[in-house]
């Protein structure tokens, strides 16, 4: 049963607000009806037009915010191992937040706008989860972190991921080669963005928590930080119960008015925060004073 649904979005678009779904169809908000679920109304304007997610589009602007600031503390934090490539993470979710707006905000933009931003949405989950494990990597100290290698190989990868999935997003939309417009197969089936935007990120986010795991309890051998990432992995899990269990629910008990993409925005916020927070007390903070208190 398993395999037979590899590839598949029919379920999860009729279930839940997810920036892929705009690519299959005309529009992912109603009055559409294609995915026979719970139809996300949120707040009639006028002529048949709503704004859905308000509260969504409302903690993207928060987390945008709220990630400009780490990325200033992270700046103060002269010593800290890691610090370019945690701006970095950072800076991918700065651009996650911004395309969902577009993507899972349910604002009154024409089809093709709305498939540009959900496009550059996957392609930024994407290369943002793989900044993620990188940052894991980086903690290692394989290679000196701060350096133009590791500058360049982290942006390098992460723009041929981001562009290669984005890519694949649009041309899955605008059916540019049909290539990867599966439909005449399975409705909404895409393996690639299968993948890319579902299975890689998960892997990423996996392998950055047992990397982090190991280097604070073999290596550090701390146990504060592991409260921390704990509870980043909590605030993750949560959010994805949300976005793929709890959201079809919601959306039927408030009558289309919100669905699960307001807690799993909530959540994914908090556990990018928290990230930041088992960074942070992971590192130094500047450098230690030489002795005597006063350089020479």
């Amino acid at each position: 049963m398993g395999s037979t649904q590899f590839g598949k979005f029919h379920n999860f678009c009729r279930d839940s607000t997810l920036p892929v779904c705009n690519l299959f169809v005309r529009n992912n908000q109603p009055p559409n009806k294609k995915f026979d679920g719970c139809a996300l109304t949120g707040i009639n304007l006028n002529d048949d037009r709503n704004v859905g997610n308000l509260g969504s589009i409302l903690l993207c602007f928060i987390a945008i915010f709220s990630s400009l600031f780490l990325i200033w503390r992270s700046e103060r934090k002269r010593a800290a191992v890691g610090r370019r490539e945690m701006q970095l993470f950072l800076v991918g979710f700065i651009i996650i937040s911004i395309c969902e707006i577009f993507s899972v905000g349910a604002f009154p933009l024409s089809d093709s706008v709305r498939k540009g931003f959900s496009a550059a949405h996957l392609g930024a989950i994407a290369a943002t989860a793989w900044l993620l494990f990188l940052n894991a990597v980086v903690g290692f100290q394989l290679i000196d972190d701060g350096t133009a290698i590791s500058i360049g190989l982290l942006v390098t990868s992460a723009l041929v991921l981001f562009i290669g999935t984005g890519y694949i997003a649009l041309d899955t939309a605008f059916n540019w080669t049909g290539r990867f417009q599966a439909s005449h197969r399975a409705p909404n089936q895409n393996i690639g963005l299968y993948i890319l935007y579902l299975l890689f990120p998960l892997i990423c986010i996996v392998g950055f928590f047992l990397f982090e795991t190991f280097l604070v309890v073999k290596v550090l051998k701390e146990k504060r930080p592991m409260l921390y990432l704990t509870i980043a992995g909590l605030l993750f899990a949560i959010s994805q119960v949300f976005q793929f269990v709890i959201s079809p629910h919601l959306c039927n008990a408030t009558s289309g008015k919100i669905n699960g993409a307001f807690f799993e925005t909530l959540f994914n916020l908090g556990s990018v925060m928290m990230v930041w927070v088992f960074w942070s007390s992971i590192t130094e903070d500047d450098w230690p004073m030489p002795v005597g208190g006063a350089y020479s």
